[in-house]
């Protein structure tokens, strides 16, 4: 299981490689955490320097022969961008559910792109093929630690923007994010956990007290879309002090509708992915609590604007 050390570790790893992204009021007790603004769009930059750093690092990765990963858009695009920053290949295996928007910016990113199957597990399955093939360096989406500790680093940055800080509202997907904030996160600090509920992978394996496939779909499925909770994820969820972690599931018109208002009151274009982080506070779920600083996780915005109208 990770912890605050090995946050603090990949923060000093990635130092000066990634954005400080900014954080801006949206009603009295909530602010936003513009993560959208990160590098490539969307948090995964984070994950994505610290594990391919430190596999440079660690002899892993071979530069002649490069990364391989497997996703619905965000996780690739990050790891496209910091292999060409580092100067070795990348590969990026991506399902059919993934927007066409999303495929082009990996390919003018400079990865090698292949579209398999429909659904996340599919792609993965394939990068995995390619793994034993090549010998490339495998960059997980969302379930290795340094991509978990990476993405935790959006946790060091919350403290310091916002004091004190009393709750994060965050989406899930494979957990990554949620796993990084976990340990991330001063142990005080509630962390809602927001899914869509054609993608409900943490709520069904709070239900099943174990992590289960699940069939994805709906509006987030390109980002959400994990059929199952990432096992480090799980770990974090497990070892979580009673109380502290609340699973809130919003539906496809929650985050539509919380998407429109995003952009029609603030200007904010982020994809649903994110947006259903918002849909929880627009939607009632999470009630405005001003004796409390909630931090609104803006994790993505690689959607075209024209999907608002």
């Amino acid at each position: 299981m990770l912890n605050h050390a090995d946050v603090r570790a990949a923060q000093d790893l990635i130092a000066g490689r990634t954005r400080v992204t900014p954080v801006s009021e949206w009603a009295p007790g909530i602010a936003l955490k513009h993560e959208y603004q990160q590098l490539s769009g969307s948090f995964k930059a984070r994950g994505a320097f610290a594990r391919q750093l430190g596999a440079l690092a660690s002899g892993e990765l071979d530069p002649a022969v490069g990364v391989v990963a497997a996703s619905g858009g965000n996780a690739g695009l990050a790891h496209a961008l910091v292999a060409a920053e580092l100067g070795h290949p990348c590969e990026v295996f991506v399902p059919g559910v993934s927007p066409e928007s999303k495929v082009k910016r990996l390919g003018a990113a400079g990865a090698a792109v292949h579209r398999v199957g429909r659904v996340y597990a599919d792609a993965y399955a394939a990068a995995q093929e390619h793994v034993l093939a090549t010998g490339a360096t495998f960059c997980h989406a969302y379930d290795q630690p340094a991509v978990v500790a990476g993405a935790g680093t959006l946790a060091l940055e919350l403290h310091r923007q916002l004091r004190p800080l009393e709750r994060v509202v965050v989406s899930v997907g494979g957990g990554g994010l949620l796993a990084g904030l976990l340990a991330g996160l001063e142990p005080h600090v509630e962390v809602i956990a927001v899914e869509s509920a054609g993608c409900p992978t943490l709520a069904s394996a709070l239900d099943a007290g174990r992590p289960v496939d699940i069939e994805v779909g709906g509006v987030a499925a390109d980002s959400l879309g994990a059929t199952r909770i990432g096992e480090l994820a799980w770990e974090q969820v497990r070892a979580t002090a009673p109380g502290r972690l609340r699973s809130v599931v919003v539906q496809d018109e929650e985050i539509l509708a919380a998407q429109r208002v995003l952009w029609d009151d603030h200007r904010i274009v982020t994809e649903p992915a994110a947006a259903a982080a918002m849909a929880a506070v627009t939607s009632g779920a999470v009630a405005p609590d001003p004796g409390r600083a909630t931090a609104v996780v803006l994790c993505g915005a690689n959607s075209s604007p024209a999907a608002l109208a």
